[in-house]
């Protein structure tokens, strides 16, 4: 093994050793920002997302919730898709159209459903979505809330909340979890249906991954 003395040559092998450390680390890193993306891709993105929650009596007994999802799939091979629901007071009659529900379980407040798809889809394919369900005894208080979380990357979204002729709210504010805080909605959210219904709607451009979206009213 050769001895190095030359105070010089020991100086630029050290400094030449320390920038490929820090080359590897720079490398690292990039490669574990890139992993991390690849990671949390997800099967699909959603591309449309449309919720409406209609409460059909004053008292606040029956409600129904409809969802439309245009998705576009990110892998290939897909069989089946994730939904999920939840509610205060008793969801019946869930149905989903295209596929099957084949399973569910929940967790926490949500409930989640496996669709079959009874087919195969691979990357860059388009599905549009369509769910329903009932929830009875869900809005019997003063006020009340629907939340919708943002659980795969979306790009649009657009809520609607309907209100029976014989109870409209007084205010309806939005509220995004992550970040604490609250906005009234303005007058342009409302709109009194011919039949005396009242319609609110609220529309999110570019909705944040993993923020939850509630929309709150006094009755």
């Amino acid at each position: 093994m050769t001895e190095i003395t030359d105070p010089n040559k020991l100086s630029t092998l050290i400094s030449s050793f320390l920038s490929l450390f820090e080359l590897s680390g720079r490398l690292w890193a990039i490669g574990s920002k890139v992993l991390r993306g690849f990671s949390s891709e997800g099967m699909y993105e959603v591309l449309d997302y449309e919720t409406a929650l209609e409460i059909h009596d004053p008292k606040g007994k029956k409600a129904t919730l409809s969802k439309r999802m245009k998705v576009r799939y990110l892998q290939d091979n897909i069989i089946a898709f994730q939904d999920t629901y939840w509610a205060h007071g008793n969801v019946t009659g869930y149905r989903v159209s295209p596929g099957k529900p084949v399973d569910e379980h929940k967790s926490g407040y949500l409930t989640y459903v496996l669709i079959s798809l009874r087919t195969v889809k691979n990357k860059g394919s388009i599905d549009e979505f369509n769910m329903q369900w009932s929830v009875l005894d869900g809005f019997k208080k003063q006020d009340g809330f629907w939340q919708t979380d943002v659980l795969n990357r979306m790009k649009r979204m657009k809520v609607a909340l309907l209100f029976p002729i014989a109870r409209h709210p007084r205010r309806v504010y939005l509220e995004e979890k992550n970040r604490k805080g609250s906005t009234e909605l303005p007058a342009d959210a409302f709109k009194r249906l011919p039949d005396g219904r009242l319609k609110v709607s609220w529309i999110n451009e570019s909705p944040k991954l993993f923020e939850s979206y509630i929309l709150r009213w006094d009755w």
